[in-house]
């Protein structure tokens, strides 16, 4: 919210919204937000944060995908100050998704896109264990594309931390077992002397936790961290169709 760097009421575009973790609060900055997301489910429970906030007249939610005809179900041209999509950018088609997020905005659009490993990993872990991990590339795609576009894209780097606690060493073998995909099933052995080793007792045990469930008796005795690009930049389109 604070790299959107947002004039005071500006109205954006939240696509692929979820919940409304972003869109409810720029909301009650009293940003107009229209939140859009491809998942009837996840509408619904925007729907329950829009009626709890009282946020009727600021949100505007819509069911929408990044490869459905914008010019029949989305947002007309320039419809909103800012557009972004903030680690939503799932498509194969990554510079039609790019240009309706330009077509779309006035003044700026921005993505936030994974700059290592997919946040499905826990890269030190891995490197540990001596599993490989396919880093994405998508960010450097994506910032190529808007320089063949005739923008001038920014890109800001940010770390998110991200805690997985579990309740036994059996559970977190289990957990961290989702990792050992393409070719690393074999270091599910690794795996388990890692966690063994690195599992340690968390304080928060019982805590709410990041998904809203509570936190586990035990963590990993390092923090899982996610490098993002923030990638930014001036609309390049015209108003006119």
């Amino acid at each position: 919210m604070k790299l959107l760097a947002l004039k005071p009421g500006e109205s954006v575009l939240d696509m692929g919204c979820g919940a409304g973790s972003i869109a409810i609060p720029l909301a009650q900055d009293g940003h107009p937000v229209i939140a859009a997301d491809f998942s009837p489910a996840m509408l619904g429970t925007l729907d329950a944060g829009i009626d709890y906030y009282g946020l009727e007249n600021r949100i505007t939610p819509l069911e929408l995908a990044w490869d459905d005809d914008w010019d029949l179900v989305g947002p007309v041209a320039k419809a909103v100050d800012v557009a972004f999509a903030s680690r939503s950018v799932t498509t194969t088609n990554l510079k039609g998704a790019l240009t309706k997020l330009d077509r779309t905005a006035r003044r700026r659009c921005a993505v936030t896109m994974v700059a290592n490993s997919s946040p499905r990993y826990d890269l030190h872990l891995m490197n540990a264990i001596g599993a490989s991990v396919t880093c994405s590339n998508g960010f450097l795609y994506a910032f190529n594309i808007l320089i063949q576009m005739g923008a001038l894209p920014q890109v800001t780097y940010f770390e998110s931390p991200r805690r997985d606690t579990f309740d036994s060493l059996e559970a977190g073998v289990a957990d961290f077992s989702r990792m050992l995909e393409h070719g690393n099933e074999d270091k599910i052995d690794r795996l388990r002397d890692y966690v063994a080793q690195h599992m340690i007792e968390n304080p928060h045990a019982g805590e709410p936790g990041s998904k809203g469930v509570p936190q586990g008796r035990y963590m990993l005795d390092h923090v899982r961290k996610v490098r993002w690009a923030f990638i930014a930049w001036e609309p390049v389109s015209s108003s006119r169709p």
